[in-house]
């Protein structure tokens, strides 16, 4: 062989060295993951349905994983503080985010948020359904039983009336501004800072009707201070098997259910995510997760990456229109 073969050889060696080692090294470090603890960020307090969820796919996660899982709860601005602070953070496989419906919408809502969360996410896995409910105070609108009902009231009244729902911008704000869209009615939403308060005063009378979430509004429910007339998502819903959808009380094509899944951050490798969301599926099989979620009101409902980010995808851009076309923003 010639000497300047040899030489050309050599310099190419040389030079695919540190990529072979590079490669070598992300092979290796994924192979090994997890080694160490791994955070799953809650952006609201605990205590909630986004929390109750997390702790529970976190513990049943770590130990199938063998490594801990640490909840940590980082509240504020609808999740958009929290979410900023993932989406900079190491793309290792140990930072994970349970992402729920305010902080995939608080982009559209707020200002600056700090993320795009189409763009700034690598999606695991769908954990959960958290169906809502249009729910009435049964001493005000004792004639209002079903959506047909309600919308007959709506239209005769001279000046609109009144729903709440937990704030300027939810969920349950936008999923009726969705709805008296495509019903063909109006009322007039009067914000209130949080679902508590809101489904005081709709017991209390101040508020005739709700969009609530059905964590917060099944005990009353149950109790009979509230009469639930229909819920938002495209089947009937097991806590409430007898109380018929939107869609199956004539408005085609309506779907709104608010949900949660795990986010990591942009870059982190596919075979981690791989991992994790497959776990996931394991996990959400389980009768007694499934029956702990019920518990507060949560669906299990998994899907995988394609799916996940193909669902966030179409929310975002769904729901960010609703607030566009309605000029809604917090309060």
């Amino acid at each position: 062989m010639l000497p300047s073969a040899i030489h050309r050889r050599t310099a190419l060696a040389l030079a695919a060295a540190p990529l072979l080692a590079s490669l070598a090294g992300t092979a290796l470090a994924q192979a090994a993951w997890p080694d160490k603890m791994i955070k799953l960020v809650v952006p609201f307090p605990a205590g909630g349905p986004t929390d109750t969820a997390a702790r529970i796919v976190g513990q049943k996660l770590a130990e199938r994983l063998k490594q801990a899982v640490i909840v940590d709860n980082r509240p504020g601005a609808s999740g958009s503080i929290a979410a900023a602070q993932v989406a900079k953070s190491p793309a290792d496989g140990y930072t994970l985010m349970m992402l729920a419906t305010p902080t995939l919408l608080a982009p559209h809502l707020y200002k600056k948020t700090g993320y795009d969360t189409v763009k700034d996410f690598t999606p695991v896995a769908t954990v959960y359904d958290l169906p809502i409910v249009i729910v009435v105070n049964p001493r005000l609108l004792p004639d209002v039983t079903d959506l047909k009902s309600l919308m007959a009231h709506a239209k005769a009244q001279k000046s609109p009336l009144n729903y709440t729902s937990s704030g300027a911008g939810s969920f349950g704000h936008l999923s009726m501004e969705l709805l008296k869209q495509m019903g063909g009615f109006d009322m007039q939403h009067v914000p209130y800072k949080g679902g508590v308060p809101a489904i005081t005063d709709t017991i209390g009378g101040q508020v005739p009707i709700m969009y609530a979430d059905l964590v917060a509004a099944l005990p009353h429910i149950k109790a009979g201070k509230l009469r639930a007339i229909a819920v938002g998502s495209p089947q009937r819903v097991v806590m409430l098997p007898d109380v018929k959808t939107i869609a199956e009380q004539g408005i085609k094509g309506y779907d709104a259910v608010s949900w949660g899944g795990l986010l990591a951050p942009p870059g982190t490798p596919k075979a981690v995510v791989d991992r994790v969301a497959n776990e996931v599926k394991d996990i959400l099989a389980d009768k007694e997760v499934q029956d702990k979620l019920l518990g507060v009101g949560a669906i299990a409902h998994f899907q995988g990456p394609d799916q996940m980010a193909q669902r966030l995808k179409a929310d975002y851009e769904r729901w960010g229109q609703i607030i566009r076309d309605k000029g809604i923003a917090p309060e």
